[in-house]
């Protein structure tokens, strides 16, 4: 696992033709039932081809091989990466390539069962989220603070959990709006590369409508980069506690994050 960072994306041109370029050339014509190389200028499949199979205009892929100033949609993304045969790995690079974020699968949101057991086997709170910020899994200790248990579905989520939820104040005591603000602020830019994913359109439009905080820090375009830091947790029963946590990404799926606390 590494440091949590928010990922972006960016549309360059010349990386996103030559990995186009790269994928064409590597199939097989043969294996699409076309005429073997033997019979071509060049290796792989021809534009044209890649065109057809993904059925879109031969000028429009030509365009996004040369580097030229267009916006693929999603559908497009998709039907190209189904011509050119890219696995799931290849298919996330070319999202990337193009500057859109890809929609998340469910399946995409599982936490590695080994990182599980490493985060039961934790005495201090710890739990996974997604980029959405929702809660895949968590230990004890997570949950005896957070009380992630009593939720489920769009709720189990630490961004409505901190705006939404009045016990979150009472948790973070003097404290709230502070953490409040760096959690909004560590959202935003998530948020914006993920802004066509129905799921954060909602999330955001339900927490605005739901905490004037929100609306207003949110207005307000704060970014900042996320990690580690201290807070201090004021539990229901018994004396406040101050705590150092850290947030890591997940190797196999860096779309997830493992959030550790330790009393400081």
């Amino acid at each position: 696992m590494s440091a949590a960072m928010p990922s972006a994306t960016r549309h360059d041109g010349n990386a996103l033709g030559k990995f186009l370029r790269s994928r064409r050339e590597a199939i097989r014509p043969e294996s699409l039932g076309l005429p073997p190389n033997g019979r071509r200028r060049t290796p792989g499949l021809r534009r044209d081809e890649v065109a057809e199979l993904a059925d879109i205009s031969v000028d429009w892929y030509i365009r996004l091989e040369q580097g030229r100033p267009v916006s693929p949609s999603r559908k497009t993304v998709d039907a190209i990466a189904a011509a050119l045969r890219l696995d799931p790995v290849e298919t996330a690079h070319l999202y990337a390539l193009t500057g859109i974020a890809p929609l998340r699968k469910a399946a995409e949101d599982a936490a590695p069962p080994a990182v599980q057991r490493m985060i039961g086997r934790l005495a201090q709170p710890a739990y996974i989220t997604n980029r959405l910020g929702d809660v895949i899994y968590w230990n004890e200790g997570a949950d005896r603070f957070f009380g992630f248990s009593e939720h489920s579905g769009e709720d189990r989520n630490v961004y409505a959990g901190m705006f939404l939820r009045p016990a979150s104040r009472s948790l973070f005591g003097t404290g709230w709006a502070a953490e409040a603000k760096r959690m909004l602020a560590e959202f935003r830019p998530v948020y914006d590369v993920n802004a066509s994913d129905p799921r954060f359109v909602r999330l955001v439009g339900r927490l605005q409508a739901g905490s004037a905080d929100f609306a207003k820090w949110w207005d307000a375009h704060d970014i900042k980069a996320g990690g580690a830091g201290r807070k201090t947790l004021y539990p229901s029963q018994g004396s406040p506690v101050k705590y150092e946590y850290v947030a890591l990404q997940v190797r196999e799926n860096p779309d997830l994050k493992v959030v550790i606390y330790s009393e400081a």
